[in-house]
């Protein structure tokens, strides 16, 4: 495979290169870069405000959602025009962290399954960065057992009635929109009775209770449903086809998240070659590098795995379970490379405070947020057994309920 690039990628890759030199938020640079780990917080400005701004600016550009169609609000650009704008963009892509949920998982859900004046009405908007989505799909009955939700549509006359609660929902305190998934036949299979809606997140009865994190963010929430009221004409795809509509969503977010999520490599490369050791620097035992050895094969290979994900969308086909590899690797990297980084660092890895090293500080952040890298967008156990039943063609786990109606499927407190 050859990844040079062709006269008009380069003439594309030029073409972009001015456009950001021109255009880019420079004053953010150097503290962008060195917030690489984990989630994007800004000392002097809101990431939110930032970043609406930089996609509002992007997308008057044609920069912004570049392989969506340019009625939808994208430029029509080829995957590769897309991996090369990403790699151009460079810090500043972290920007638009506010928007990667809907970019990445809720955009093209709707493109796949809304009518085509939902497509005119909001798309543009969201890659515009006017309004921002999130998704509605984890509960706390249900774990990783996305199937297994409890949240209830009832329909009456025109309109579909919800309760219930959803759980882990990023971004859903200032979202405006947000994909939701609910129960709407408890008689059938739990994968059969399932339906996709999109909602106002200023919907009367939608309340948001934000969740504390470990490392002092509040990037989580809790969403709670009471008598919420949705349009039938909000609804994507047809009642009780929400499970394949929900694949969709989850094929994008794995290869979204998996894509897009650090694995602390290059910090730590950096803090290895720097820091100084009893025996030298860090880089020169042998030790250590075999462990940088082992990471920069992984992350080689989640490089070129990311590519033959581009190559499936060049041909229009929709991400497979081949993207669980992607969030499954990067995920363990970046909670590995953490509790290394600060074994090394000693007692200086847990230094914290307004005047502590930025080396110390970044990878204290990341292990604090590493393990629900290991969550977010399914387990390891769940990704562990799509690529071996999915992937690899094992055989099928156990599943005693599948094909029990959801209603008499024992659980705690009925049988």
């Amino acid at each position: 495979m050859n990844f040079d690039d062709t006269p008009q990628e380069a003439a594309f890759r030029d073409t972009a290169r001015q456009w950001i030199a021109a255009n880019a938020p420079k004053e953010l640079e150097a503290e962008l870069a060195s917030s690489s780990l984990g989630r994007i917080r800004l000392k002097h400005a809101d990431i939110v405000a930032v970043g609406k701004a930089w996609q509002k600016k992007k997308s008057d550009a044609g920069w912004a959602c570049l392989h969506w169609p340019k009625e939808y609000g994208g430029r029509g650009a080829t995957p590769i025009e897309r991996v090369i704008w990403q790699q151009e963009e460079g810090v500043y892509g972290k920007l638009t962290q506010p928007f990667q949920i809907g970019e990445g998982m809720c955009g093209p859900t709707v493109m796949a399954y809304g009518s085509e004046e939902h497509k005119r009405r909001y798309l543009p908007k969201l890659a515009a960065g006017e309004e921002i989505w999130c998704q509605l799909f984890s509960e706390p009955a249900g774990g990783s057992d996305v199937a297994g939700l409890r949240t209830r549509a009832e329909k009456r006359g025109d309109d579909w009635i919800i309760n219930g609660q959803k759980i882990w929902t990023s971004g859903a305190h200032y979202s405006d929109y947000g994909l939701l998934i609910t129960r709407t036949d408890p008689n059938v299979p739990k994968h059969k009775g399932l339906t996709m809606f999109f909602l106002d997140m200023k919907s009367k009865g939608v309340e948001v209770r934000p969740i504390k994190q470990a490392n002092g963010m509040q990037e989580f929430n809790e969403v709670y449903f009471t008598d919420v009221v949705i349009p039938d004409s909000q609804r994507l795809g047809v009642v009780g086809d929400g499970w394949n509509v929900s694949l969709t969503t989850l094929m994008n977010e794995r290869m979204s998240i998996g894509a897009r999520l650090a694995t602390g490599f290059p910090e730590m490369f950096e803090l290895c070659a720097n820091l100084m050791m009893e025996d030298g620097l860090a880089i020169d035992d042998r030790a250590v590098r075999s462990k940088l050895a082992s990471w920069a094969v992984k992350a080689s290979g989640l490089k070129y795995t990311s590519y033959r994900a581009v190559s499936a969308l060049s041909k229009g086909e929709r991400p497979g379970p081949e993207n669980s590899i992607g969030k499954l690797v990067a995920g363990t990297m970046l909670q590995d490379i953490a509790t290394y980084a600060m074994d090394l660092e000693g007692g200086a890895g847990v230094l914290t405070g307004a005047d502590e090293g930025v080396t110390q500080g970044q990878f204290q952040q990341m292990l604090l947020t590493s393990p629900s890298m290991r969550i977010a967008g399914g387990t390891d156990e769940i990704l562990r057994n799509i690529i071996a039943e999915r992937v690899l063609g094992l055989p099928g786990d156990i599943r005693v309920d599948k094909d029990v109606p959801f209603n008499k499927v024992p659980t705690k407190g009925r049988s």
